[in-house]
C-alpha cells in the first residue's frame, strides 16, 4: 500500500507540474471590486503592507505569489478586507484563476485579486 501512495505521487508529480511550481513574490496586487448595487467596478493597485478603500470595506494586501517562470500566469494574494469598526470580513487567500474558490461574501461588494504587481 506505501509503495502505491509513493507511486501516485510520483505519477502525479509528472503529470501536474504546476504543484510544483517555483513561486516569487510581487510587490503589491491588482485587486478587482464590483459595486453589485451601481453595477460599477474598479482595479486596485495595492502595494504589500498597504491599505485601498472600496466604499466603507478596507483592503489590505500583505503578500503577492505568482508562478516564477510566468509572471502573467496566474497570481496568489493574500488580504485582510474589513469593514467599518475594524470587523473581518475576509482574511486568506485569493487566487485569481478561481476567484470563487475564496470569495469574499459580502451583500453590496465583490473583491477578488486580478494579478501581482511585478514592476
Amino acid at each position: 500500500m506505501i509503495r502505491f501512495g509513493a507511486a501516485l505521487v510520483l505519477i502525479s508529480a509528472g503529470l501536474f507540474p504546476a504543484l510544483a511550481q517555483d513561486v516569487a513574490s510581487g510587490k503589491g496586487a491588482v485587486m478587482r471590486g464590483l459595486d453589485k448595487v451601481a453595477g460599477t467596478t474598479i482595479d486596485l493597485a495595492i502595494l504589500n503592507g498597504q491599505t485601498a478603500s472600496l466604499g466603507p470595506l478596507s483592503i489590505t494586501v500583505s503578500d503577492c505569489r505568482f508562478p516564477s517562470d510566468n509572471p502573467s500566469a496566474d497570481a496568489f494574494a493574500h488580504a485582510t478586507i474589513t469593514a467599518t469598526g475594524n470587523l473581518v470580513l475576509f482574511d486568506g487567500w485569493m487566487i485569481a484563476s478561481s476567484p470563487a474558490l475564496s470569495a469574499l461574501d459580502h451583500p453590496r461588494y465583490d473583491i477578488w485579486a486580478i494579478s501581482c504587481i511585478n514592476s
